[in-house]
């Protein structure tokens, strides 16, 4: 029997939407002797300008210009599909994916999963022209549905929750296309590896409270001011801090972790992520939907950081009204929420409860299991 071929598609726009691929990836070798899993990122077949207007462009807004990223995201959800605005923009994303068309054509995928709107949208318009014929799934990677995730003739869609599943179908998807998976996390994070074998090998006492400051991939934030903010306190615990590829705010740390006499550890870019997460008691964060969703697979509770307009800002609201997360809008309030939680004991397990029931580790698994599922009953 020959293997089926799985095709999954991102956009390095933020590192969320490639995440949520590499975790359905990993998973997806598990059926190795089945399948050929290939995972392209859409950014590297396009042209630098329009690379740079994706990716570069949207970094840039989200970390100097929030409020107007939060407009743009309202203001594109409510526009009219059919308006000449829209008509141009799609137009120029087909123009600008040509290459990307004739590797898929090469590759023959049995089924497609896109983890990112802009790859749903043009295999939508290739598959309404007939020039492609294979299952394309949409997995959406936030707490949100936003306008531009919508479009014809999918193969079903993977939601994070009953609400989101709900939006899915007032927006005219069918209920039997709609599977409500969670958000796609590495295996990692379905394991919990051990507290005391983790603490140890980043130097910390297991035995004493653990919080985690993340910065995100790109380890946006002043996180070395944050830190020396939040080790002022009273309350004695261990800080983690993850500075991503963020090079000078972690010389900066390090600089910081000196002084401290062992309570804080400052690291760069990591893949073990949940190894962190495994002997802390609290992260800190920004409301990204794939790190928010790693957080709920270990169990862990939140204080989500300044969400920017738009989609954070929404995970953040899902977080906080299913009681696994505090919100936090500057520095004073953020080293506020922390003093309240870590000398509140009862609080923090009431919070840590919360966040196990809505944690959704086996996301991935789920994912290839329905497409495999869907593809063998079609052919």
């Amino acid at each position: 029997m020959s293997k089926k071929r799985i095709l999954l598609l991102s956009v390095s726009a933020g590192a969320g939407h490639k995440r949520a691929a590499e975790a359905i990836h990993v998973n997806a070798l598990q059926h190795a002797q089945h399948l050929e899993v290939c995972h392209l990122d859409v950014m590297d077949f396009v042209t630098a300008g329009f690379r740079k207007i994706y990716t570069d462009f949207y970094i840039k807004l989200v970390n100097k210009a929030p409020t107007l990223w939060g407009y743009l995201y309202n203001a594109t959800n409510e526009v009219q599909a059919d308006s000449t605005m829209e008509r141009l923009r799609r137009s120029l994303e087909r123009l600008n994916a040509r290459s990307l068309l004739k590797t898929i054509a090469d590759f023959a995928p049995d089924a497609i999963v896109c983890t990112h709107f802009l790859p749903a949208e043009l295999l939508s318009c290739l598959i309404v022209k007939g020039r492609l014929h294979c299952p394309v799934w949409v997995q959406v990677t936030d707490f949100d549905l936003h306008r531009m995730w919508i479009h014809e003739n999918m193969a079903g869609y993977f939601a994070a929750n009953d609400e989101i599943a709900e939006r899915m179908r007032q927006n005219g998807i069918a209920p039997d296309h709609i599977h409500i998976t969670g958000i796609p996390v590495m295996p990692g994070f379905m394991l919990h590896p051990e507290r005391a074998e983790c603490a140890a090998a980043l130097g910390l006492n297991p035995a004493k409270p653990t919080v985690l400051l993340m910065g995100g991939g790109a380890g946006l934030g002043g996180l070395d001011q944050v830190a020396q903010r939040l080790l002022a306190l009273e309350v004695d615990f261990q800080l983690i801090v993850l500075a991503g590829k963020n090079v000078a705010a972690l010389k900066s740390l390090q600089v910081i972790a000196e002084q401290q006499q062992g309570r804080l550890v400052a690291l760069g870019f990591t893949d073990k992520v949940e190894r962190l997460m495994a002997c802390s008691d609290l992260v800190i964060t920004k409301p990204g939907g794939l790190t928010t969703s790693e957080c709920l697979a270990m169990g862990l509770p939140m204080i989500v950081n300044a969400p920017i307009p738009g989609q954070e800002e929404r995970n953040a609201d899902f977080l906080l009204e299913q009681g696994a997360a505090l919100k936090a809008y500057d520095d004073l309030s953020l080293a506020y929420r922390l003093e309240l939680l870590l000398s509140s004991p009862d609080k923090l397990h009431t919070m840590r409860a919360a966040a196990t029931s809505l944690g959704k580790p086996n996301a991935a698994s789920d994912v290839i299991s329905i497409v495999l599922s869907h593809t063998q009953k079609n052919h």
